[in-house]
């Protein structure tokens, strides 16, 4: 048997255990066709994974199990033993015990994505509160893995198809967005967002909109005063750094009109004024990217989803489309890494 194969390595970390990670990566690898597509490698353990088969009553399906990545074998689902002791799944039920689990599966993935033994990351959902320890302080997967890859800025990427969106301030809460944000912090997540579009979706030109803080991008500072000082300054600085940019416009026309069919990127000042129009807009087939790491990272765009657990009725949909992502990134990147070491094409690609 050929273990070696020139298929992408995805390495995938189970989310927590007591959601629907297990059920959407069973129901994504159930189609054979998948494994043409890439080499999957499921950080895991093949008790826990046996529980969700049973339950969802997918008994024919079945794992691959190895005890390291080395032993991964290409057109086969590889299980890859995390742990070998049981532990108690509750379906539908944040615990301190599924964090556990969920952070085991997360670390082991990142050990070997930092090895270079898997080749990208896909992760499925994790619950936030219950994942919280002494070694994980973070607002979420995007903010530990920057932390874990050294990245000093990364943007937060949402993506359906040539929709895509990205978020200037996270996981913060609302009242203190308008204080987080500075012309610097723009410009950065605007690098981030260009060089991303030319590096992982070989997108030779990108223009990016970028939208206003307040309602009606300000009114011409009748509604407040962050576009003219802040958002517009940046927007300028972008420009001379032969950045194509674009705004700032009113987010309730922009998404409303279809104007955002017209750009390659969108850049909203804050988490829900750039993911409640793209959920409305990509029915559950969108991804979440995190652009400015070193390495490719997606991941569904829903969360643990316990309502749903045990019950066989998740959709895989968007799961599906994160390691479709996740591979297809991976290639680009590879091909303006071979752009990128003839300078005179690469002049070309900006010039274009």
């Amino acid at each position: 048997m050929n273990h070696h194969d020139d298929k992408v390595k995805v390495g995938i970390s189970i989310g927590d255990p007591n959601g629907i990670g297990y059920e959407v990566i069973i129901k994504t690898f159930e189609d054979n066709r998948m494994t043409q597509v890439c080499t999957p490698v499921i950080y895991g353990s093949s008790k826990s994974a046996s529980f969700h088969r049973k339950t969802l009553h997918h008994m024919d399906f079945n794992f691959f199990t190895v005890k390291e990545i080395s032993q991964a074998v290409p057109r086969h689902v590889n299980l890859l033993s995390c742990w070998e002791e049981d532990f108690n799944i509750e379906l539908g039920k944040p615990s301190a015990v599924g964090g556990k689990y969920a952070l085991k599966s997360l670390n082991a993935a990142i050990d070997d994505l930092q090895k270079n033994k898997i080749d990208v990351l896909v992760t499925a959902p994790i619950d936030k509160h219950s994942i919280q320890s002494d070694t994980f302080s973070f607002a979420g997967h995007t903010e530990y893995l920057a932390n874990k890859f050294n990245a000093k800025e990364v943007l937060m990427l949402l993506i359906n198809e040539n929709l895509r969106v990205g978020v200037v301030t996270g996981h913060i809460p609302v009242n203190q967005i308008a204080s987080a944000l500075s012309s610097e912090l723009i410009l950065k997540k605007l690098r981030i967002f260009n060089q991303s579009l030319l590096e992982d979706f070989g997108i030779r030109k990108p223009k990016i909109a970028v939208l206003g803080l307040n309602p009606h991008a300000g009114d011409q500072g009748l509604i407040g005063k962050e576009e003219s000082q802040i958002i517009i300054p940046a927007l300028e600085k972008a420009k001379e750094e032969n950045i194509f940019v674009f705004g700032p416009y009113s987010a309730d026309g922009f998404f409303g009109s279809g104007n955002f069919k017209n750009f390659d990127g969108v850049l909203a000042m804050y988490h829900d004024q750039g993911l409640a129009p793209f959920k409305a807009l990509s029915f559950g087939g969108g991804v979440n990217f995190t652009a400015g790491l070193p390495v490719v990272r997606t991941s569904p765009d829903h969360g643990t989803a316990y309502e749903l657990a045990g019950k066989n009725e998740a959709s895989e949909d968007s799961f599906r489309q994160a390691v479709y992502l996740a591979c297809d990134i991976f290639e680009k990147r590879k091909e303006y890494k071979a752009i990128s070491a003839n300078p005179l094409k690469i002049s070309n690609l900006k010039r274009e």
